[in-house]
């Protein structure tokens, strides 16, 4: 049957009137079932996160986990086709509803699943709100913005860091621009992870806008130390549980900078103090004009480690410190000198 309509409005009443046959109900919603998810929960006061495993529902996840991973690609495209009520062609020619009838009903799962997305995650946010009284007000575009690229969301992990986003923008207006949501909506949850793992080999300067993952250092060539093997040192990320890919993938995000950058040439003897890890490290020249190389963040990638807890890693501190000796003492003001 082939429904002629001769202007866009007639055509939604008639969209409408299906709905109202249909008569669906919100729990009839049957949403996709996702493997084992890690949630992102708050060890701290602070508006910063870690991944760890939510018991509550791992039981339920793994069986499914294991259940989906022994399907068949096409018994898995099916289950989807199902989920996202797809399924209509599928059917004998003679059993199949009107497609009108299947759009609806595709239309209507779809606004509820995106109903429920946007819930859940407006429900975590306000768990992560404080009562304090503030004086601005978040914009109501920005909200608006940020509705719009949430609400198909459906991965509790990502669903947290969504709410965090909610939370820290409510908290202090401005904390995220509309061009970071939108970079953070293109990211699936390993090229989270991937962030997260970043994030844990940066320092930052003490004006905290300018985060750096370091990938060496080496002395400016002289005739004096020019056939010296050791004048110039690299960092090897790839140890660290960080490469080259990784580092093409977070610039492709617009995270970091694909391009590494420099330090001025520092004299022997002074000091450049970072902070790791909320702690101070401060690195001192052993030689004249030595230089250290890094991968800085972006605008984008500042504003979304704030995300990120705080998480210190022993490997690359005493790497760093063991890789870098030649024209580096590294110092940490914890445990004074790094140990070798």
């Amino acid at each position: 049957m082939i429904i002629y309509f001769y202007s866009i409005d007639s055509a939604l009443c008639y969209v409408y009137y299906l709905a109202s046959l249909l008569n669906f109900k919100g729990n009839d919603l049957t949403q996709p079932h996702n493997k084992q998810e890690k949630v992102v929960v708050d060890n701290s006061n602070k508006s910063t996160s870690s991944i760890v495993e939510n018991s509550e529902h791992s039981t339920q996840d793994r069986h499914h986990s294991k259940a989906s991973s022994n399907a068949s690609p096409k018994k898995q495209l099916l289950d989807l086709a199902k989920d996202f009520s797809l399924d209509g062609g599928l059917l004998p020619e003679d059993k199949q509803e009107p497609i009108e009838e299947r759009l609806v009903r595709r239309i209507k799962l779809n606004k509820l699943r995106q109903q429920q997305n946007i819930e859940a995650i407006i429900l975590r946010a306000i768990k992560h709100c404080s009562d304090n009284t503030i004086t601005d007000r978040v914009d109501q575009d920005w909200f608006s913005h940020f509705i719009t690229l949430a609400e198909e969301v459906s991965n509790k992990t990502m669903q947290d860091l969504w709410a965090r986003i909610l939370t820290n923008e409510v908290s202090q207006p401005g904390s995220f621009s509309l061009k970071t949501l939108q970079a953070f909506k293109t990211m699936s949850i390993g090229e989270a992870r991937l962030f997260a793992k970043a994030c844990s080999l940066a320092v930052t300067d003490y004006r905290k806008d300018n985060i750096r993952i370091i990938t060496g250092a080496y002395q400016t060539p002289s005739l004096v130390n020019f056939f010296n093997k050791q004048r110039q040192q690299r960092l090897d990320l790839h140890e660290l549980g960080l490469n080259y890919a990784d580092i093409l993938t977070l610039a492709d995000h617009h995270l970091v900078f694909e391009q590494e950058t420099e330090s001025h040439p520092i004299k022997k003897g002074d000091r450049i103090h970072f902070t790791y890890s909320a702690k101070p490290l401060t690195f001192i020249a052993n030689k004249m004009d030595c230089i250290l190389t890094f991968y800085k963040f972006t605008p984008i990638g500042t504003e979304l480690a704030s995300l990120i807890k705080d998480n210190t890693d022993i490997d690359f501190l005493t790497t760093i410190q063991a890789q870098l000796a030649e024209n580096f003492t590294i110092e940490d003001h914890n445990n004074s000198s790094l140990p070798s």
